[in-house]
């Protein structure tokens, strides 16, 4: 057990608890009820009266991450880690590529946004990457569990707030780089930079796995010597042609010049790419490509991830989309699809970036026969104030505005015909909404299946 803690409710007897002042809490104020949990030391900023041992140190967190770095690094060194990083792709990729070691037959343990996954536990997760103190426990469970691989996906907070510090990857990934995170990165510049810094956490022997068809995968090849390619035409994973159908695709591809050709159940361009981060992934791992195609079949979307339902004579979509560009994807991927109508739900969050609603406002609308705008997490702000945000990008009059999800989700189900696809983006896995500071229950796929239920009575 790491001895560690700095949440006081989580502190056991035994542990140093660690007082660190965040952005909206001070773990300061919580030293007293940290040492009646049983802390027998604590680690703090300023001197404080307690029954314990006090450490004063200028920075405590940073003092405790090179602590825990220092003292429990060395344990995961024989974890075979993979990191994958990018703006979109991350889950699917990740998810992917632990369920194919799976079929390998090895344990295996995955971390990201829909959770930790180790054998049968299970954990939810608050963030993609979550804080270095989360990581290095869900590794010491996945060592606790014989774990050969652990698959993470690494967000870009995570690499700028040093929260794989003192990990080493055996391969990592990028799938591409889009507008997100601006509210915390500034520009496209410095959110790069922030993907790149992966590099710095892979083993001198370990492979950088990269999307050449995004520009910014130069970067990662000027930077990382043994860097190697996947996309279309002059990869090192080269995807020669593919056949897009409504519940599987065809695609032929070549590996350092050998054909292959496989069937996956996944769907859409953008899926390619993901099903090509993981081939390239297991490949540089040391599995056969025979056998990743023979396992291929088995593979299924992650929740949330494209997952469809047939309603009445059309399809409903749940995918997280939730980018500028990951909407683009979703939205024109199913108009090429598509037989009848596209309608698209789709709403921004609230407290984060602005500068992408009204690009997705006006994404949705160019690209969607129809669209319900509503909303997805509004938070601390007003939703109305959203959705004027969203508004201003729109140029046509095929839109409607439904604030309330659940209500948004039944009108868009309603408007069915035959062959229509309906698209909920946004929430994919996610079973909550947030408004102010409270999660009310609310899952996009469970409505479905409700609708769907209640046209049978």
């Amino acid at each position: 057990m790491i001895k560690y803690e700095t949440d006081s409710r989580k502190v056991k007897p035994g542990q140093t608890f660690v007082a660190i002042k965040g952005y909206t809490v001070d773990g300061h104020d919580y030293i007293e009820s940290a040492v009646k949990n049983g802390a027998t030391a604590i680690i703090a900023e300023k001197e404080v009266k307690t029954t314990v041992p006090v450490t004063v140190v200028e920075n405590s967190a940073k003092y405790f991450q090179e602590k825990l770095v220092e003292e429990y690094s060395k344990n995961f060194k024989n974890l075979k880690l993979i990191g994958i990083t990018g703006t979109n792709g991350k889950t699917t990729s990740a998810y992917l590529t632990y369920q194919m070691l799976s079929k390998f037959g090895k344990k295996v343990a995955y971390m990201g946004t829909i959770g930790f996954m180790c054998g049968d536990y299970y954990e939810e997760l608050p963030n993609t990457s979550p804080e270095i103190l989360t990581i290095y426990k869900l590794l010491e469970i996945a060592l606790d569990n014989s774990c050969e691989y652990v698959v993470m996906e690494v967000s870009s907070h995570a690499l700028d707030l040093k929260r794989i510090e003192g990990l080493s990857f055996e391969v990592c990934a990028f799938t591409n780089l889009t507008e997100d995170h601006l509210d915390y990165h500034k520009t496209m510049d410095s959110y790069l930079e922030c993907k790149l810094l992966i590099t710095d956490y892979l083993k001198d022997t370990g492979v950088m796995l990269v999307n050449k068809d995004d520009d910014a995968s130069k970067k990662f090849i000027e930077k990382f010597s043994n860097t190697k390619t996947f996309g279309i035409g002059n990869a090192d994973y080269d995807i020669s042609e593919f056949d897009i159908h409504p519940d599987h695709t065809d695609i032929r591809f070549k590996v350092y010049g050998d054909d292959y050709k496989v069937t996956t159940n996944l769907t859409s361009k953008f899926n390619i790419y993901n099903y090509m981060t993981m081939f390239s992934i297991v490949h540089e791992l040391g599995f056969n490509c025979e056998d990743i195609i023979k396992h291929t079949k088995d593979l299924k979307q992650p929740k949330g991830r494209c997952e469809t339902y047939k309603v009445k004579d059309g399809f409903a979509v749940v995918d997280y989309a939730h980018t500028p560009d990951a909407v683009l994807k979703v939205v024109t991927a199913y108009k090429e699809l598509a037989k009848a109508r596209v309608i698209t739900l789709v709403g921004c969050g609230g407290d984060r970036d602005p500068m992408k609603r009204p690009i997705m406002g006006d994404i949705a609308s160019e690209y969607s026969d129809y669209v319900i705008f509503t909303s997805d997490n509004p938070r601390t702000e007003d939703p109305e104030n959203i959705m004027k945000d969203i508004l201003a990008g729109v140029k046509k009059d095929n839109y409607e505005v439904c604030l309330d999800r659940r209500e948004a989700i039944k009108k868009a189900l309603d408007m069915i015909n035959k062959d229509d696809i309906v698209l909920l983006l946004g929430k994919g896995h996610e079973d909550y909404q947030i408004i102010g500071h409270t999660k009310i229950h609310l899952d996009d796929s469970e409505e479905i299946l409700k609708y769907v239920d209640n046209l049978k009575e």
